[in-house]
């Protein structure tokens, strides 16, 4: 398994979908490392309902989510949460690949 994902994170995923009443049946989250930030690439996180060829799914909990091979490289052992801090709520990765990240925790650099 590439990440494992807290029950906090599970739960606020589930509440999002709901919110925004996105069908998780037919609705994937999709997880990507994309270039920014002040430390070079930053995580993102979105809804998806195609699966590209190069595309890996996995399954948490009920929720099917979704990497490119290039991402499952940068996230492999990495964890998702949700957390409520002094910077707000918010998804956060622990990420084992990362050599540094910024002071906001937002990007990093491998």
């Amino acid at each position: 398994m590439t990440i494992s994902i807290t029950d906090r994170a599970l739960d606020q995923i589930e509440s999002v979908a709901s919110n925004e009443e996105v069908d998780l049946g037919e609705t994937l989250l999709r997880v990507a490392v994309v270039p920014g930030g002040c430390s070079g690439l930053t995580y993102d996180l979105g809804w998806e309902t195609t699966v590209k060829d190069d595309d890996e799914v996995e399954e948490h909990d009920g929720v099917p989510v979704v990497f490119d091979k290039k991402t499952r490289l940068y996230l492999d052992g990495s964890e998702l949460d949700f957390t409520h801090g002094l910077n707000g709520d918010g998804f956060h990765f622990s990420n084992p690949q990362a050599s540094r990240e910024c002071a906001c925790g937002e990007s990093f650099g491998v």
